[in-house]
C-alpha cells in the first residue's frame, strides 16, 4: 500500500509530507484548493506524463516521492529483484524529478530508471479511476485476466498454457520434419549419387594415416632390397661369416676331444650364434621377398590416396570425415524412404496435441462463461444503489478464430455497458459521463476486490452528480472496498466523507502574494466541522453539525 507521499515545489505546494494508512481515506476541500494537484503529484510518481508547468514558480526543479509497503510475493518485488533494483527492504520508493527546462528523471529505490519502467511499476501498485482515466479496468487487454482471477481459473489457465506449449512444440517438430523431407526430395538424385560414390569408395577409419605410412615404406623399396641383399651376402651360405663359423666349429671340436669340460660352454655359445645368424638370414630374405613381391603396390597406394583426397576436396571436408558424411546422407535418404511412417507419426503427435489443447481451452472457455454470468449478476446488483438502475453490464466471452488461439485460450473477453434503456451495449471505455464511469468502476472494484490483488485504489469524482442515498451507497461501497484494499477518494460528498476511516482536508492559503496548498489530517471534531461545511456551505449551522455527527455515527 501507499505509505507516504513527499512533494517539493509542485505548483501550489512548496513542501508537503503525507502519511497514509490502510482502509478508506477521504480528501475533501473547497473547489480550487488543490485536491487535483495531489492526484497529479501521485500520478507523476507513478510515471504519468510530465510538464514544466508543474514546477513551482521560482524553483529550479520539482520532485515527488511515493513510498509503498509491499509483501515479498508482490509482482513488483519480483520484477525489481530480477532487474537488480530491490533494496532488500519491503519498501518500494518511487521518485520523480522535473526540471524547469521540462526534463524529467525517474528513480526507484534511489536507482535511476526509465520513465517507461516507472510507469509499469506504478501500474502494478496503484489504480486510479478518474473522469479521463483510460487504464486499469478500462483497458480491454486486462479483462481476460480480471475474469480469470474472479473465476479462480488458475488451474485451468495453467492447463491451457501447458497444452499450448506441447502443441506448439509438436507443430514445430512437424514443420521441421516437413521441411527436411522437402529438402531431401529436392536433393534426392544428388544424395543418391553421392551415397553411391562414398559407398563404393568405402573409406575405412584411419585409412589415410595407414596409407601414408605404407607409401613412405614403399617409396624406400630399392633401399630395402639393397640392405636385405647385403645382409644375405654377409651372413648367408658361402659367406665369409659362414666359413669363419665353420672353421671355429672344427677348432672347438678338436679342443673338446682333448678337454671336453673346457670347451663345452664355448661350443654351446657357438651353436647359439649360428642359430641366431640363421634367423637374421631368414628375416633378410623375407624383407627382400616382401619388397619385391608387389612392384605395383606404390602406384596402387598413390591412386587410393588421390581418390580419397579428391572426394574430400569435392565435399569440402577432411578425409576422416567422409564416413560420417556417408552416415548423414544415409539418414537423409532414410527420411525420404521412410517418409510415410515417420510423417504419419509426427502428424499424429501434432493432432493429439491440438486435440488436448482444444479440450483444455474448451474447459477454460466453459468456466469463463460461467464466471462471466456470476460476475455480471454481482455487478448489476451493485449498480442500482449507485443510481445506475437503468444500466446494463455484460461480460462478453467470444470465441476467437482458430488462427488467433493463444497460450491464453480461444476467448476474447470484454466488459460492456449500456446506460440508456434499449441502447446497444458498448465497450466500457466509451462511457461518456465521468461520474457514471467512476461509479461503474466502483461497482466492478467492489465485486473484484478480493480477486485482482490491487492494493491501492484512488477514486476521483466518484460521487459527481449524486447525493443523498446514492452518495451514501457510494460511501458504503468505498468503505467495504477499503476492507480489502487501501482506498483514497477525492470527494465533495459529506455522505462519502463520513464513511472514511481517515480524513484529510485540502485548503489553500496566501502568503507573500503566493498561493500555497495545505493538507491537514482531521481528528473527530475537525471532521465533524468539515462534513458540516460540506453539508451547509460557508456558514456552518448547528443543524449541519448535528447532521454531520449523525452521518459519522452511521459509519460505525
Amino acid at each position: 500500500m501507499l505509505s507516504s507521499l513527499s512533494i517539493r515545489d509542485v505548483v501550489l505546494i512548496d513542501a508537503l509530507d503525507l502519511t497514509f494508512h490502510a482502509g478508506l481515506t477521504a480528501l475533501t476541500g473547497e473547489t480550487g484548493a488543490g485536491k487535483s494537484i495531489l492526484l497529479d503529484c501521485l500520478g507523476l510518481a507513478l510515471g504519468s506524463r510530465s510538464d514544466s508547468r508543474y514546477v513551482r514558480l521560482g524553483a529550479d526543479q520539482a520532485s515527488v516521492t511515493a513510498t509503498f509497503e509491499i509483501p515479498t510475493s508482490h509482482p513488483v518485488a519480483k520484477a525489481l529483484s530480477e532487474q537488480g533494483l530491490n533494496s532488500g527492504e519491503s519498501d518500494v520508493i518511487l521518485r520523480r524529478v522535473l526540471g524547469a527546462d521540462g526534463r524529467s528523471k525517474a528513480f526507484v529505490n534511489d536507482q535511476p530508471i526509465s520513465i517507461g519502467l516507472l510507469k509499469t511499476i506504478g501500474a502494478n501498485l496503484v489504480e486510479i479511476h478518474g473522469q479521463f482515466d483510460q487504464t486499469g479496468l478500462l483497458d480491454v487487454a486486462t479483462h481476460r485476466q480480471v475474469l480469470d482471477a474472479f473465476g479462480g481459473h488458475r488451474a485451468a489457465t495453467e492447463a491451457v498454457l501447458a497444452a499450448w506449449r506441447h502443441w506448439s512444440e509438436a507443430r514445430h517438430k512437424l514443420q521441421e520434419f516437413e521441411k527436411e523431407i522437402d529438402n531431401a526430395r529436392r536433393d534426392e538424385d544428388y544424395l543418391r549419387h553421392v551415397h553411391r560414390e562414398l559407398t563404393d569408395l568405402a573409406v575405412m577409419p584411419d585409412e589415410e594415416d595407414c596409407l601414408t605410412a605404407e607409401r613412405a615404406r614403399l617409396a624406400s623399396r630399392e633401399k630395402l632390397l639393397d640392405i636385405s641383399h647385403d645382409v644375405v651376402a654377409t651372413i648367408g651360405p658361402d659367406s665369409r661369416a659362414d666359413s669363419a663359423l665353420s672353421d671355429a666349429a672344427r677348432a672347438l671340436e678338436k679342443g673338446a676331444a682333448l678337454a671336453p669340460d673346457l670347451f663345452e660352454s664355448a661350443i654351446a655359445a657357438l651353436d647359439r650364434s649360428r642359430i641366431e645368424l640363421s634367423e637374421v638370414y631368414i628375416a633378410a630374405l623375407a624383407i627382400a621377398e616382401g619388397a619385391d613381391a608387389e612392384p605395383d603396390r606404390l602406384f596402387q597406394v598413390d591412386d587410393r590416396l588421390a581418390a580419397l583426397r579428391d572426394a574430400a576436396r569435392k565435399h569440402r571436408c577432411e578425409i576422416w570425415r567422409l564416413p560420417s558424411l556417408l552416415e548423414k546422407i544415409s539418414e537423409r535418404l532414410a527420411v525420404v524412404d521412410d517418409q510415410s511412417g515417420t510423417m504419419v507419426a509426427a502428424q499424429l503427435r501434432a493432432e493429439e496435441a491440438a486435440l488436448a489443447y482444444q479440450n483444455a481451452a474448451n474447459v477454460l472457455s466453459k468456466a469463463r462463461h460461467a464466471a462471466a454470468e456470476r460476475m455480471d449478476k454481482l455487478v448489476m446488483s451493485e449498480l442500482s444503489p449507485l443510481r445506475l438502475e437503468r444500466a446494463r453490464f455484460a461480460t462478453r466471452v467470444v470465441a476467437l478464430e482458430p488462427a488467433k488461439a493463444s497460450a491464453h485460450g480461444r476467448d476474447h473477453v470484454a466488459f460492456e455497458i449500456g446506460t440508456t434503456p434499449g441502447a446497444h451495449l458498448e465497450p466500457i471505455s466509451k462511457i461518456a459521463s465521468g461520474g457514471e464511469l467512476a461509479r461503474i468502476m466502483l461497482a466492478l472494484k467492489v465485486v473484484l476486490a478480493q480477486d485482482d490483488g490491487t492494493r491501492t485504489i484512488v477514486f476521483d469524482e466518484v460521487d459527481a452528480g449524486v447525493g443523498g442515498a446514492t452518495a451514501a451507497a457510494v460511501g458504503e461501497r468505498l468503505l467495504r472496498l477499503g476492507g480489502d484494499s487501501q482506498v483514497l477518494v477525492v470527494t465533495h460528498s459529506p455522505q462519502v466523507a463520513a464513511r472514511a476511516q481517515h480524513h484529510w482536508r485540502v485548503s489553500k492559503t496566501v502568503s507573500d502574494d503566493l498561493a500555497v496548498t495545505v493538507v491537514d489530517p482531521l481528528d473527530a471534531n475537525a471532521r465533524q466541522e468539515e462534513i458540516a461545511r460540506m453539508l451547509s456551505g460557508t456558514a456552518i449551522t448547528e443543524e449541519a453539525r448535528a447532521a454531520a455527527a449523525a452521518l459519522m455515527a452511521s459509519r460505525s
